[in-house]
């Protein structure tokens, strides 16, 4: 059994235990983005579908935008059409959501994920390669992800994440 969630849906769940987590708008329709865009009240934004594929933005699937309009116009195309990434294979999946948020100054990015591994159990895994093309690394530089096995009746111990923010140059 596999749970797959939407960023918006992550977001939410981080921030009602008490994450800081950036402000994000779903929306469902271009309007609602041209809405989102002017409600957020920035000079710079991002829309970004919200779809159970990695790869959405080489797939066309994250978009920033400097306008209400844009947002609407962006919004339109990225839900007029299947989202192809990787990992959807040629066909796509259908976008129905989308998240629209603040656009920030990227000084540097990371990539940090979970998966639960069969013969493991629950794995942090983490590179300071950035999260964008965490795939590539992970074929050509396996090496520069960083895993950590967490024991799910304890959870990460200090000295792993010591141990991991160490690695990242944290």
């Amino acid at each position: 059994i596999s749970m797959k969630i939407h960023e918006y849906q992550a977001k939410k769940i981080l921030a009602e235990l008490g994450v800081p987590v950036q402000e994000g708008i779903l929306v469902q329709n271009a309007a609602e983005a041209q809405a989102a865009f002017t409600k957020l009240g920035v000079p710079l934004a991002v829309v970004k579908a919200q779809v159970h594929a990695g790869g959405r933005g080489k797939g066309g699937g994250v978009k920033l935008v400097r306008s209400a309009q844009e947002a609407r116009d962006v919004a339109q195309k990225i839900l007029a059409q299947p989202l192809i990434t990787p990992q959807t294979g040629p066909q796509g999946v259908p976008v129905k959501k989308l998240l629209v948020c603040p656009g920030v100054e990227i000084a540097k990015e990371y990539y940090v994920g979970m998966v639960l591994d069969r013969n493991l159990g629950l794995v942090l895994m983490a590179s300071a390669e950035g999260g964008v093309e965490i795939e590539e690394v992970a074929q050509k530089s396996p090496e520069k992800i960083i895993k950590e096995v967490v024991d799910i009746r304890i959870g990460l111990l200090p000295f792993q994440a010591r141990r991991m923010a160490n690695v990242l140059g944290f």
